[in-house]
């Protein structure tokens, strides 16, 4: 049952993402260019959006227990560190060169655009080098026997 809630809701933020333009990164890019072509419209997305999540976290947290596990998984880590600045400031030029977060580049792939193709490969890169960088690295690859 959580194998097919999970591919129903993303399923259904996949198809949120296509509908209200956000996998075009045109769209994304418009939105970032403040002098330029400005469009707002992606600040109406994220207006929904949060407000959706603040609704559906006060209906949650009313409950003893979420309904397909046993219990809430809140992190407790509240550390502002050197390596989340650098992995938000990475997202941000990311976000911002590339007009993809994660999810829209996911179902922006199905159509084949040059962008989306170079998008995905890169970021996949960048997720295994941040992995591998937290695990140690240059430092942990050079172990003596």
């Amino acid at each position: 049952m959580k194998l097919i809630a999970g591919f129903a809701a993303g399923l259904v933020f996949g198809l949120g993402l296509v509908i209200s333009g956000m996998s075009n990164p045109a769209k994304v890019l418009n939105f970032l260019d403040v002098f330029g072509t400005w469009d707002p419209s992606l600040a109406f997305v994220m207006g929904g959006a949060t407000v959706t999540t603040y609704i559906g976290y006060r209906l949650a947290w009313k409950r003893p227990a979420p309904v397909l596990t046993e219990g809430f998984q809140i992190p407790t880590n509240r550390t502002i560190d050197a390596k989340l600045l650098t992995g938000a400031a990475l997202f941000g030029l990311g976000w911002g060169i590339g007009g993809f977060c994660p999810g829209p580049a996911w179902t922006a792939l199905p159509m084949m655009a040059p962008g989306t193709l170079l998008f995905i490969p890169a970021m996949l890169v960048g997720l295994w080098l941040g992995g591998w960088l937290s695990a140690g690295g240059l430092r942990g690859s050079a172990r003596p026997a």
